[in-house]
């Protein structure tokens, strides 16, 4: 969607110019599935190749990478359905129990925001705006999750945002009367066992929730779950709780896929920005009309 400063070229899908879908798989596929960056946020892997997930000293699991390792969590890549599944996807996500879009349980003026934006992508990500709740999840290059114990803080850092990062606060606190609403909201979390709960409150209404355009107001509350069930794998569930948009709370979720060996780059949004399509409305062009591959 953007340039970045730190490695252009890294999947091997940027600006061609030549259209033809045989140039995109020789060129981008043929990388992803070599280096197994096409996986990313599908199903766990053989239980006979998982490795278990690491622990701090106390035994205590740890969703970072241990000492002296680095990686980096990938969402689902391509066209994510967002949190529900369309009743007609021949593919759905394999996360179980997630909804189909029939099942969620839109108020009449949300589902008519749903329809609207799934035809204009009016995306404030895609104007360089932080990406709260599970979207944080699904942009470009991942997050790092960083936990420093001794702040009793959990961070969230968007590699492929604007510069922006969540912190989670795991030191007992609750959350402020008076919350300042924003893209990431106030944060609280405990453990229970080897999960991560968290739970969220005093967001704006100038973020999409998923990138399928879910819309939500001031009253959302959302709780997640974050558990690493292995080394490459988190299970992420999320319940929405917002009263203003869906008439009860509902729960879907995905998995968080890990790549060993990457770091944070400097991450650029604004220059050379190749998502004009999704800046101005409704995305008529074929995929490879405008000899143009988005990242």
């Amino acid at each position: 969607m953007s340039s970045t400063a730190g490695n252009p070229t890294r999947f091997g899908c940027r600006l061609i110019g030549v259209s033809g879908a045989a140039l995109f798989l020789g060129l981008c596929l043929g990388p992803l599935v070599g280096s197994g960056l096409a996986q990313r946020g599908g199903a766990p892997a053989d239980e006979e190749a998982v490795r278990p997930a690491p622990r701090w000293p106390d035994g205590h699991i740890r969703l970072d990478a241990p000492p002296g390792e680095t990686g980096i969590w990938y969402g689902p890549g391509g066209p994510v359905p967002g949190l529900a599944d369309r009743d007609d996807n021949p593919r759905p996500h394999p996360y179980p129990g997630r909804p189909k879009l029939s099942e969620v349980p839109f108020l009449p003026w949300a589902r008519a925001i749903y329809d609207y934006r799934d035809v204009n992508q009016f995306e404030p990500h895609a104007r360089c705006k932080p990406s709260g709740g599970v979207r944080q999840f699904v942009t470009p290059y991942g997050n790092e999750i960083v936990e420093i114990p001794e702040l009793e803080r959990v961070y969230i850092f968007d590699v492929g945002g604007p510069h922006s990062f969540r912190i989670i606060f795991t030191d007992g606190r609750g959350h402020p009367e008076d919350v300042k609403p924003s893209a990431y909201g106030h944060s609280i979390g405990w453990w229970e066992g080897d999960t991560l709960v968290v739970d969220t409150v005093g967001f704006n209404e100038e973020f999409w929730l998923d990138r399928r355009v879910a819309a939500t107001t001031r009253q959302l509350h959302l709780i997640e779950r974050f558990t690493r069930t292995s080394y490459d794998t988190i299970e992420y569930e999320v319940t929405v709780d917002d009263p203003g948009a869906y008439s009860r709370p509902w729960t879907s979720g995905l998995y968080l896929r890990w790549e060993s060996d990457q770091e944070m780059f400097e991450y650029i949004c604004q220059e050379q920005n190749l998502a004009g399509d999704l800046m101005v409305g409704t995305q008529e062009e074929s995929f490879f009309g405008n000899n143009r591959i988005i990242p």
